[in-house]
């Protein structure tokens, strides 16, 4: 997948919406946070999950401890 190439993205402890425009694919380096999509339930994540997040998809994000993660979009 070719992973280790992709940017990476990080980000402290903070609490914020957001809305997939495009599908992300990402694996977690470091960190531990919830997303809970519009309606559903909150689901967590952390160092070493792989993760795909479809297009169209609004969410709370919920960074528990700082986040690094590889990410893919498209």
């Amino acid at each position: 997948m070719g992973v280790d190439r992709w940017p990476i993205w990080q980000k402290d402890p903070s609490t914020f919406p957001w809305h997939y425009t495009q599908t992300e694919t990402c694996y977690i380096l470091r960190g531990r946070f919830r997303v809970t999509p519009e309606g559903g339930e909150p689901q967590e994540f952390g160092r070493g999950d792989l993760i795909t997040f479809p297009a169209g998809l609004s969410c709370t994000w919920e960074i528990i401890e700082t986040v690094e993660k590889h990410y893919n979009l498209g």
